[in-house]
């Protein structure tokens, strides 16, 4: 679903990507982790088009990032989210419904499937000035799975939200993997990645350290937040 070759990508003398390649099997749930500044979510941006490699190729289902046909199966939601402070809840989603095709009933049948599923039901016509974080981002998962993705591009998606609801998003993101959609999670929340993911990549200072499956990256007696701690202080010793 997703191929990176040698990817680099530099802002003036700083290099935030530093060759960098992997692939992303369809149906796979991976994790991209890193600490900040890692270059995580400068892939993210490339992933999406957003901005372009400096050198390198990224495509998405064998077509170019970038291109309006990589883009068409993709739900996407970002860390900092916002929604217009004068929309509800519903009349966000149904503007989404409206980009990704959908109109009339057909609309109306999708927004409101969405709303039950992420838990807004209830919420969905208060304005969006009167939501907390957590529903905030409740209703951004829910415009990034309208449509049917083939592709979920989610940053920290439990952001905001309470035990509860991270449980919720979990599922969720459970039941869209076991139907085949391919899901990249970008997440400091190394328990949840670890439940949900089949395969993660820890980066730090734009270089791969690992990229394996979960079950590999974590040995016995250890967690995944465990290996990310080794690895990342190990090499920022060495540098």
């Amino acid at each position: 679903m997703i191929s990176l070759e040698n990817v680099t990508k530099k802002y003036g003398m700083t290099t935030a990507v530093d060759d960098v390649s992997y692939n992303v099997d369809r149906g796979e749930c991976f994790a991209l982790l890193g600490p900040n500044g890692a270059g995580k979510t400068t892939i993210v941006r490339m992933i999406l088009g957003f901005s372009h490699p400096t050198r390198g190729r990224i495509s998405i289902g064998g077509i170019a990032a970038g291109k309006p046909a990589s883009r068409k199966k993709i739900g996407y939601l970002a860390e900092s989210h916002r929604i217009p402070p004068y929309l509800s809840g519903r009349q966000y989603l149904m503007r989404h419904a409206s980009f990704c095709g959908l109109g009339g009933a057909s609309a109306k049948r999708a927004v409101g499937d969405i709303i039950e599923l992420v838990g807004m039901a209830g919420n969905e016509n208060r304005k969006a000035s009167a939501y907390s974080k957590g529903m905030v981002q409740r209703i951004g998962l829910g415009a990034a799975l309208l449509g049917g993705p083939e592709l979920l591009v989610l940053d920290e998606p439990v952001s905001g939200l309470d035990p509860l609801g991270m449980r919720d998003v979990r599922v969720i993101l459970e039941e869209f993997r076991n139907n085949g959609t391919t899901i990249v999670l970008n997440s400091h929340l190394l328990s949840e990645v670890e439940r949900i993911c089949d395969t993660a990549a820890i980066m730090n200072k734009g270089r791969i350290l690992m990229k394996n499956s979960i079950s590999k990256i974590v040995r016995a007696n250890e967690t995944l937040e465990d290996v990310f701690i080794r690895l990342v202080e190990v090499k920022s010793a060495r540098r």
